[in-house]
């Protein structure tokens, strides 16, 4: 499969069409997200109790239990991933002017398809630990050994410990790290789900690709900077005036209005998020451009 290299603007073209895409295609695709998050919300309401009652002063977490937890986090995880290809699968009809509903996010459960990607799913984590191994060993181990004494206190509810030596080389290195994860992410996974690529041929269109777009990866990392910082001076008037009607008619306005606010920017965030990943995949490795737009059904 070829992979093709972008000018540096196109980082900044994946993030206006990842925007635009959400705005053409509102029912699907924010159904779609609707539907992805609540089933990612499932493993955290079963396990919220025990978070609960691990918060509380004086109570010791138990290490079996949370290792325990952790696996069922992940074995979930690994359960909903073919979702993730599924919403993609939904944008990609959306675009081409195919019908596109919502509850096409688990097509590749009724397809057969989930397997392949959840053995996508279990290459990508191992790829991912072991870069992440590779940076720390390359920068030095202390920022594992630090990251654990970290959790240790928090859970004691002690403070901290002191940073290590060679912090702010090791987070720079895995910042590098993540620029170049997010490229491959994207494209691998746009590649297995909707390239019909083997899993190994879509991690390798994954590497290449990446390798590839390091600029526009940056441009579009630089942007995503941009927008998160007006979006925060958003949120922030936002809260003064929900805070000063509170102070006029009552708290209740305040859960009254920022739950469903929150809900809906993280159902936005979904599908902004995976509609950057179908078109940088659509750029690097995808066919030309889609036809015309046509009406949708969610």
């Amino acid at each position: 499969m070829t992979t093709r290299s972008n000018g540096p603007a196109a980082g900044f073209g994946w993030l206006a069409r990842g925007i635009e895409v959400a705005r053409r295609h509102p029912g699907p695709l924010l159904g779609g997200a609707a539907l992805l998050l609540v089933t990612c919300l499932l493993p955290s309401l079963v396990t919220l109790p025990y978070q609960l009652h691990a918060m509380q002063p004086g109570v010791q977490a138990s290490p079996a239990m949370l290792g325990g937890l952790m696996l069922l986090s992940m074995l979930f995880g690994l359960l909903v991933f073919p979702l993730y290809a599924g919403y993609l699968q939904v944008i990609d009809a959306a675009e081409r002017g195919q019908r596109a509903r919502a509850r096409d996010i688990f097509k590749p459960y009724a397809q057969g398809q989930a397997l392949r990607l959840i053995g996508y799913a279990l290459l990508m984590i191992v790829v991912y630990v072991a870069l992440a191994a590779l940076v720390l060993m390359a920068a030095g181990g202390g920022l594992a050994g630090w990251y654990m004494q970290a959790m240790t206190a928090q859970l004691n509810h002690v403070p901290p410990p002191a940073l290590p030596a060679g912090f702010m080389t090791t987070v720079a290195l895995l910042a590098l790290l993540g620029l170049f994860m997010m490229g491959f992410y994207a494209i691998s996974l746009g590649q297995v789900s909707l390239g019909q690529r083997s899993v190994f041929g879509s991690l390798g269109d994954g590497v290449v690709g990446a390798l590839k777009n390091v600029l526009p990866l940056l441009v579009f990392a630089l942007s995503m900077l941009l927008v998160w910082i007006v979006a925060s001076i958003a949120l922030v008037l936002l809260v003064l005036v929900v805070t000063l009607l509170a102070k006029l008619v009552g708290l209740w306005l305040v859960f009254a209005l920022a739950i469903p606010l929150y809900i809906a920017m993280v159902v936005a965030i979904y599908a902004v998020m995976f509609g950057v990943m179908y078109h940088l995949w659509r750029d690097v490795c995808g066919s030309a451009a889609p036809p015309a737009m046509a009406s949708v059904a969610v």
